[in-house]
Parts: structure tokens; sequence; C-alpha cells
């Protein structure tokens, strides 16, 4: 079938989607469930792949082996894949024991996390598990993920490397192991109450209740590859377990770690950390306090040629505007960039910030001869007054979402654009 919005196309291997027709078992609050550990549970273990055609066979393999009786389990592969990986997921389910199937996207919108929110959207099983096809995520530990939860009572149970037992030892270097831990630390200090109990946020082996994520993937705008991020933070799960494990060594095939990955990961942390109006303005205000670096720069640059003073401050000034254009285009609005062409926006966002200049002078003025206030405490006032108009009138006027709400979703310009299929594996 042909899944809505997306262009990707579904194809079955042996079954259907995933098991229909349960419901989870959840008490009010949490609570463990109720059925015993023998009861039947179903499970869609979701496999985002690109490029993976060398590992899909020992993963529905090593799936396969790991299952219990009691677990009814299917396999489902979004697949972005340039090469052959879905025949090879089609041969690899010719002999496997439970459902596998396919969806296969022509556009790549929103890298790997776009993949899993496609497949949370196709399934229909009481639990779904997140892994990748590398087997750096080991499939015999997934019936463990959903019975922790199960015996838990938790609505997310993560598979982490830093909860006690677990181990990074499949990371390729140093520089991949303080990457990671920069990036966890950087993260938990961002979103302290959300990830409150995850222990390894930059995860991307996890189970969750579908009941927790089925009625909020219209909220999800992921970006990149964490994917468990964007699901704590816009879901917020009632409760978490962990489960300690250890990241193995990728089985074949390359890294698809780059550094622009790593730039969009950064990008979605803004994004999600700004989500609010008041944290959006705390980031506009911190970009354009930066901007005065770029602005003296200029200046030193152009008064030392001989230039008066006063044209080289109005043109140091463009510098300043250029700069702060640039880190909001990117970081704060970058999910508001679809709907105008980016000179539009330039030309829109720097008519803006010199109008600051033209409002701010009689402003200062008024304050001080009209109501007798001193220059200092006018000059800041005039400040605090022109950044607020600056930052509501560059939302409503350079980004404005689309009538209906209806936002295009991170990053998807640039992937619409460049027809690119990425996928990032865990750093």
């Amino acid at each position: 079938m042909t899944v809505s919005g997306t262009g990707a196309e579904e194809t079955g291997a042996t079954g259907p989607t995933g098991p229909t027709g349960g419901q989870d078992r959840a008490a009010p609050g949490g609570a463990p469930d109720d059925a015993g550990p023998s009861a039947r549970t179903t499970v869609t273990v979701i496999i985002p792949t690109f490029n993976e055609a060398g590992n899909v066979e020992e993963l529905l393999t090593r799936l396969a082996a790991a299952l219990p009786a009691h677990l009814d389990c299917a396999a489902l592969f979004v697949d972005d894949s340039t090469d052959d990986t879905p025949a090879a997921i089609e041969r690899a389910a010719l002999t496997c024991p439970f459902p596998v199937n396919v969806i296969h996207r022509e556009v790549a919108t929103g890298g790997l996390s776009g993949a899993v929110v496609e497949g949370l959207k196709a399934a229909a099983s009481e639990w779904i598990v997140v892994m990748d096809a590398d087997l750096q995520h080991p499939p015999s530990l997934m019936p463990e993920l959903v019975e922790t939860g199960r015996r838990a009572g938790a609505d997310l149970v993560v598979a982490s490397r830093y909860a006690g037992g677990g181990s990074h030892a499949g990371l390729s270097g140093r520089y991949r192991v303080a990457v990671s831990r920069a990036s966890t630390l950087v993260t938990k200090g961002l979103f302290p109450s959300a990830l409150r109990g995850i222990s390894d946020p930059m995860s991307g082996f996890f189970a969750i209740r579908r009941s927790t994520v089925h009625a909020n993937t219209d909220i999800l705008k992921p970006l990149g590859y964490k994917i468990l991020l964007e699901l704590a933070i816009r879901c917020r799960p009632r409760a978490v377990a962990e489960v300690p494990f250890s990241f193995q060594e990728r089985y074949a095939g390359e890294s698809k770690s780059t550094v622009r990955e790593g730039m969009r990961f950064l990008a979605h942390l803004v994004s999600l950390r700004t989500a609010t109006p008041v944290a959006r303005m705390v980031v506009f205000g911190l970009i354009g306090l930066t901007g005065f670096l770029p602005n003296l720069g200029a200046l030193a640059a152009l008064t030392a040629t001989g230039l008066h003073y006063l044209p080289a401050e109005i043109l140091a000034n463009q510098f300043g505007v250029l700069w702060n254009f640039l880190f909001i285009d990117l970081l704060l609005f970058r999910d508001r960039r679809g709907h105008r062409h980016w000179a539009d926006r330039l030309g829109r966002f720097a008519l803006l910030a010199n109008a600051d200049l033209v409002l701010r002078i009689p402003l200062i003025a008024l304050l001080v001869d009209g109501m007798g206030m001193a220059v200092l405490p006018a000059t800041a006032v005039a400040l605090l007054t022109t950044f607020v108009i600056r930052f509501v009138a560059t939302e409503l006027l350079v980004y404005l979402p689309r009538r209906g709400g209806q936002e295009k979703e991170a990053g998807a310009d640039a992937s619409h654009a460049s027809g690119k299929r990425e996928k990032e594996g865990t750093p």
C-alpha cells in the first residue's frame, strides 16, 4: 500500500505489517501488566535501513533465535537504500518464522528518525521495538526490553550503554566515544526533566508502548538519527525503565557517521529546546549577542582602510546582520524555512535588523526628552523594547508558518532538493 504523504511503498515479504488487534495491558497509572509472563504479547520490530544488504539476513536469523514462544513478532524495515537491501530483505524473509515487511521510501525525509516515524505509524502491535540493522544492537536483547516494560509497567524501555553493566565497546576509536559522552551530557543538561531516568538518550535501541506514541505521531518533527530523544521529549512517557547492553561492532558495511549528521543533531537540539516562544526569544537574543563579533571585526577592518566611521558603521552592521541570519535560519527557525525562498528571508531579516536602528534612536529621544529619563536607563529600555519587537516581527514576517499550521518538516527542503538518503549510526 502507499503510505500517505511520503511517497513510500510498503511491500509484504511474508505477511502483514505487524501483529494486529492487541491492546496495551498496562493498568492505569503505569502499573505492571496483569497478564503473567506466559501471556502472548505482540511486538513490531522497526528497523530503519540505508544500504545494509550485508546485515539483514544475519539480523533476522539472530532475532528469530532470540524469540520466546509468547512473543508474536513482526519485523518492519523502513528502507532508504540505494543498493539491493530490499532484495536482500526479501530473500532473508523466505526462511524467517515471523512476518517481515518493507516500506521503501523514495524520499528520505527526516533521515533515520523520519524512517522510524513511518514505521511507528504503520505498526499495530502492543509494543514497538526500534533497533539498527548493523547488529551493533544485539537482537538477543529485544525480548528482555519488552518483558522489562511489561513487568515494570513502563511505557518506554531504553537499552543503555551507560546503565550498570552496559558498555560502549563497539564504538570505533576514542573520538567517537568522546563525542558520544559529550552529546549525552549536553542533551541531559538541556532536558533534565524530560530525560530523567534515561542514562543514554543517544541510544537508538529501545521498546515503547504503541499507546504512548501513536496519538503523538503528528507532533513528531524528526531530523537526523536521534529518534529516542524526540520521543522522550515530545511524547513524555509516564514511566521509563532501562536495560544495560554492550554496544557491538558493526557486522558488515560502513558507518554512516558524518559531520553533516552531527550538525543536524545540533540543529535538532536547538529545535527541541526552543519549542516555546520564550525559549526561542532567549536563543534569538544569544545569537544576536554573538553578532557583535563580526560587526566589530568588520568595523576595525573598514576604518583601517581609511573609511569614515559613519559609513563604516553602516557597512559593518551588515556583517553582523548576515551572521545573525545564518545562525537563526539554520538553527532557530530551521523547520520554518520551506515556505519562503532564502533570499526573501534574508531580505526581510536585514530590513528588520536595520529598522531596529531607525526605531531605537527616536525612542531614546522620547524617553529622555519627553519623559525625563536618564540616558543609560532610556537606552536599556529602548534596546529591550526594540529587541522584543524585532523578535516578534522576525517570527511573523520572516518565518510565518503556512496556513493551517502545516509546516514543512525540519530539513525537508534540503532532503527533497538533494534526493540524498542518509542514515546515521549511533555515535
